[in-house]
């Protein structure tokens, strides 16, 4: 019995499918917690969800904020959807477009195994957040997207602000703050205040930024944290945190850490995709 993370897939099936071949995953005794991002720029984002989809009970699927784009576009009127990339399009006119996203939308922004030691979340926490606080933060926006009032919320989703979470937020502003930490913090300020433009390497980032999990003053968590989202910081283990984002779709690789493990172990396929100099890497 083993328990694996991996890190975004960004609609990278075939790497997918050969990292899960080398992990020698069975699905009768095995799990795979994914990072989240699973579709977008591979090329192969409905492949890529049919298989996720597949491996049912044995997964637990962190969201990604490509993860959510895609649920936010099928919102959109059937002639907009048809200007989106063909990838995306693949999906969203896929004949199982809506048990996929149907699927894809009941998934969490943050699991917590307290058993393994170990919280799963596609980018980051906010720094002041116990993971008691992270936890009641992510139920209420899931709680959302799973309600009959998920139109609103995606249609609303995306902007930088708020930029700073704070409890004192309501609606969808606090919705939109806790996302953003979720799915898209890098750098904040010591208040915790995120630098959407800063998505390089630490060390490239504005005076008094810091990666997420370095801020001064930081909350200690007892939990461990696994997340994607930064493939510019690569893999990397240490104040609690392993991420393993490995920039598969930038012609990196695809990385899968066991949890399970007295040791940090951890497992990789090369991308077969060519190396891309001057990536977006949002």
């Amino acid at each position: 019995m083993a328990t694996w993370a991996i890190g975004d897939i960004q609609g990278c099936h075939d790497e997918l499918a050969r990292l899960i071949d080398k992990l020698r995953f069975d699905a009768a005794r095995d799990t795979l917690w994914f990072c989240g991002d699973l579709v977008n720029r591979g090329g192969q984002s409905l492949a890529v969800l049919r298989l996720v989809k597949s491996l049912g009970e044995r997964t637990v699927v962190a969201l990604g904020n490509h993860d959510l784009s895609l649920l936010a576009i099928a919102e959109r009127k059937r002639e907009d959807q048809a200007r989106v990339n063909p990838e995306l399009r693949e999906v969203l006119f896929a004949p199982d477009r809506d048990d996929l996203l149907g699927w894809l939308r009941g998934r969490s922004l943050l699991h917590v195994d307290r058993e393994l030691g170990f919280a799963l979340v596609h980018a980051g926490l906010f720094p002041r957040w116990t993971i008691e606080q992270a936890v009641e933060v992510a139920r209420e926006i899931e709680d959302k997207l799973r309600s009959e009032a998920y139109r609103r919320l995606l249609k609303q989703l995306f902007g930088n602000k708020p930029d700073l979470w704070t409890p004192k937020l309501r609606g969808i502003d606090r919705w939109r703050a806790g996302i953003n930490v979720f799915t898209r913090m890098r750098y904040c300020d010591v208040r915790g205040r995120i630098g959407f433009g800063d998505k390089g390497a630490p060390g490239t980032q504005r005076p008094g930024l810091y990666p997420w999990y370095e801020v001064p003053g930081q909350i200690k968590r007892d939990i461990r944290v696994v997340c994607g989202h930064w493939s510019t910081l690569g893999r990397f283990v240490g104040l609690g945190v392993h991420a393993i984002d490995t920039g598969c779709v930038w012609g990196g690789a695809l990385t899968a850490l066991r949890l399970d493990s007295e040791e940090p172990e951890f497992v990789s396929i090369k991308s077969d995709r060519k190396p891309v100099a001057g990536r977006d890497q949002d």
